[in-house]
């Protein structure tokens, strides 16, 4: 829903339509295309990220009771998932990216992944903890509280950071694109432009829908996660 596509059948108009036409013109498989990236990026993003939320929570103080991210698997993704896309592995789809393009295809984005993930970040912690602290005071393992508390934090870190998000898939996708304009995009700044002239402040907010309801089961399910994995290590001391 995000890519400024020139083929009529691979634009959408919701969610419902995407899944529909995507399934019947491409089969239900299609649905699944860069899971292997996101598999292989998943495991030492989120060591790197708990384990850092961790470190500075502990220097802060946060972890005191009475003071109470990958662009590489994300970019390959990316490409999978482009409407009728060639690719079907993500090992594939890197070396042609890289015999194609070239190894700064691979940082494109970059800067603006860093610029998107840190509000992100920063929104869903927020919000996390808050509500953590609101529905759970004792600070005890509650599956119910961290499934509710994280996916509400995702789903509002998910939606306030959507415009950097069409930014960074126009990026990320430049490549595949046959529009000369897209092609010769250059960054964040550049991207905003495009999207800007074409379709207005509505462009910013493509694809709302379905990254709020991404993130919503997927932050639950994490943060779920860390709290359960979090608590048996805390038993096992």
């Amino acid at each position: 829903m995000q890519v400024f596509a020139t083929s009529p059948a691979a634009v959408y108009t919701g969610i419902g339509n995407a899944f529909t036409r995507i399934s019947s013109t491409e089969g239900m498989r299609a649905l699944w295309r860069g899971v292997s990236s996101v598999i292989l990026g998943a495991g030492p993003a989120h060591a790197v990220h708990f384990g850092t939320y961790e470190m500075v929570k502990e220097f802060t103080g946060g972890n005191d009771e009475n003071n109470r991210n990958q662009w590489l698997a994300t970019l390959i993704k990316q490409r999978m998932q482009v409407h009728q896309s060639e690719f079907r592995s993500a090992f594939t789809c890197a070396r042609t990216v890289y015999s194609t393009e070239g190894l700064s295809a691979f940082y494109v984005s970059y800067p603006t992944t860093l610029t998107m993930t840190v509000p992100f970040t920063a929104v869903q912690f927020t919000v996390y903890e808050q509500l953590k602290a609101f529905l759970n005071p004792s600070n005890t393992y509650s599956p119910l509280t961290h499934i509710v508390s994280g996916g509400l934090a995702g789903a509002v870190a998910g939606g306030v950071t959507t415009p950097l998000d069409v930014a960074k898939t126009i990026l990320q996708t430049r490549g595949t694109s046959s529009d000369p304009e897209i092609r010769g995009v250059k960054g964040m700044v550049d991207a905003c432009r495009v999207i800007w002239v074409r379709d207005g402040m509505k462009g910013f907010w493509r694809g709302l829908a379905p990254r709020v309801l991404t993130f919503m089961p997927s932050n639950a399910l994490c943060w779920l996660s860390y709290e359960f994995f979090k608590a048996a290590i805390r038993d096992q001391e």
